[in-house]
């Protein structure tokens, strides 16, 4: 099973645009996105030139793409700006109308009149099951967008090739909700790419118990299926310190579990940008 990760918080930019390069290829989540503001700074250039070329390798990869899936409608996840990606794909996308926020339904009416004529064909995913060929896709129900529904809804991903499955969280932020692990313990899969714990806000927007949550939830995974390869990104690497908060993960028999950032999974090292921002400004003036 051939896993390209795209545009994500380990590679420099906010996103999870995944690709799998299987006999029926798949784009999940194709967007990319920064923070627009950080540390009270705007983006940097090498934040901006990482997200154009982050961009071109999800057109590129678009173009190849039989099926495009969108998780929910944060733009770091889907891109209402470019409608021609769209064209000629079977799209599966997160319930348009149910289980949603106010925020998210507008953001949905908005793209889903934009590539209405050009999709060859628009399938709702929440809690359905796709055949396509020899892959099985299957689609959790609506689950938090973290803690609670605040922030909106999103549907989590399984992906079966052969004898290997593939687990696409989404934005659960660290899975610290029963009902976000369920799918995946359910599912059983191989490989997963989950978003992880917000660390980055902690005392701010996001609890402490919420972190243990998560980290019991993530150790359950570990201990209940298969997964070879556990990559967790996405929020958690907004944190220049966020092997410190998965210190309990790691002091753990881990078996045959790797875990990794979707960098890593890639075999590229880190490039923390929108966590270093600070750092990359102080340099710049220092070069000016």
């Amino acid at each position: 099973m051939k896993i390209k990760p795209l545009a994500f918080d380990s590679l420099g930019t906010r996103g999870m645009a995944t690709f799998l390069d299987l006999s029926t290829k798949i784009l999940i989540d194709p967007s990319v996105a920064l923070a627009p503001s950080r540390y009270n700074l705007p983006p940097h250039p090498k934040e901006l030139a990482k997200k154009e070329a982050q961009w071109q390798a999800i057109v590129e990869c678009a173009d190849k793409t039989d099926i495009i899936i969108i998780t929910h409608y944060h733009y770091d996840h889907h891109n209402p700006e470019f409608p021609e990606l769209f064209k000629d794909k079977i799209v599966i996308i997160k319930n348009p109308k149910e289980n949603i926020n106010e925020s998210q339904k507008e953001r949905a009416s908005v793209f889903l009149h934009r590539i209405n004529g050009l999709a060859k064909k628009i399938l709702i995913g929440d809690g359905a099951n796709f055949q396509f060929d020899n892959l099985e896709i299957t689609c959790s129900k609506a689950v938090c967008h973290g803690v609670s529904n605040k922030l909106g809804m999103v549907i989590e991903i399984a992906i079966k090739a052969g004898a290997q499955k593939f687990l696409f969280s989404s934005d659960v932020q660290g899975m610290p909700l029963d009902e976000q692990v369920a799918f995946i313990l359910q599912q059983n899969p191989d490989i997963i790419f989950m978003d992880g714990p917000m660390t980055y806000l902690l005392n701010y927007r996001y609890r402490l118990e919420d972190l243990a949550h998560s980290l019991k939830n993530i150790l359950r995974v570990i201990n209940e299926t298969k997964v070879s390869k556990f990559i967790i990104d996405h929020h958690l690497l907004r944190d220049l310190n966020y092997k410190n908060h998965l210190e309990e993960i790691f002091a753990t028999n881990l078996g045959n579990t790797e875990i990794l950032t979707a960098a890593e999974f890639l075999g590229v090292g880190n490039d923390l940008l929108e966590a270093r921002r600070q750092e990359l400004y102080k340099n710049l003036k220092m070069i000016t």
